[in-house]
């Protein structure tokens, strides 16, 4: 088996190419990009096209790897103590499983996303290194050493907000999802709008391209904003001479809030808007 893109997904050749080595290296793919551009999605529709169950663990600026092999909960072992209950006699009862023991004590190969990898501890990809390596652990208090049957597929999102560790970086298949180009984004947008009028696909892409490539834009809208931006156009009847008109084009575009997110664009946007009135 292979991945291939979907009816829900684009994949370039690259990307694909990509996949598909670190599933035969038995690798992580480890994938960057632009938010926006994909990443979480690709996991999702690597399960979907390959037929697989999709194990998801989100990570947050709190989060330890630790939780992605089993967490010990003292404190209800503490409370059943206090309550008498019989099942603390049994330590077992007190481990909660996290995704990683999940997918590997799954009896099919799933595929497991760690998400955004770049929100926690610089050392959390570092205390990851030997069971993504090895894929094995041992649960301490009950004395368990805990093997996968089957070696899942991992994909590891990161937004480049910090530098991952060289050692972990070396255990990883990388691929970088370049922005769309127009071209690309076409289809991607028709995937997700198949009866959306092509003439306003045609001057919403050209505003969209325009608009990312203005200098000193802080945040340039991603592929996300710019699903959301049409379906606003196409609920709100939007057509398509509003935004191939020149003058329209040169101001703040329509239901700009999909598109630009933060006050410091819109201000530049405003700007520029008004020395072309003046021009």
């Amino acid at each position: 088996m292979s991945f291939e893109s979907t009816d829900q997904y684009i994949a370039t050749e690259d990307l694909r190419m990509a996949v598909n080595a670190a599933v035969t290296l038995q690798r992580p793919l480890l994938i960057k990009g632009e938010p926006g551009t994909g990443k979480t999605m690709l996991a999702e529709q690597v399960a979907r096209s390959l037929g697989k169950e999709l194990l998801q663990w989100h990570i947050k600026s709190t989060t330890k790897a630790q939780q992605g092999l089993y967490e010990y909960d003292a404190v209800s072992r503490l409370r059943d103590s206090q309550l008498g209950d019989e099942r603390v006699h049994d330590i077992s009862n007190y481990i909660v499983k996290g995704k990683l023991w999940e997918a590997f004590e799954s009896q099919e190969q799933s595929v497991l996303l760690i998400d955004e990898i770049d929100k926690a501890d610089i050392e959390f990809p570092n205390d990851l290194l030997q069971e993504l390596d090895k894929m094995e652990f041992n649960v301490y208090e009950t004395q368990q050493q805990i093997k996968a049957r089957q070696r899942p597929i991992v994909i590891i999102t990161s937004n480049n907000e910090k530098e991952l560790p060289d050692a972990f970086l070396r255990r990883c298949f990388f691929h970088y999802i370049s922005f769309p180009d127009a071209k690309t984004m076409r289809k991607i947008v028709q995937v997700h709008f198949p009866n959306l009028q092509q003439k306003l696909v045609d001057e919403a892409l050209q505003v969209f391209f325009e608009l990312r490539e203005i200098p000193g834009l802080k945040k340039k809208p991603s592929t996300s904003e710019l699903i959301d931006w049409l379906k606003l156009l196409n609920s709100d009847d939007i057509p398509a001479d509003i935004l191939q008109n020149r003058d329209t084009r040169s101001a703040i575009p329509p239901l700009h809030g999909a598109l630009v997110k933060n006050e410091q664009d819109v201000y530049l946007l405003e700007r520029l808007a008004f020395m072309s009135r003046r021009g």
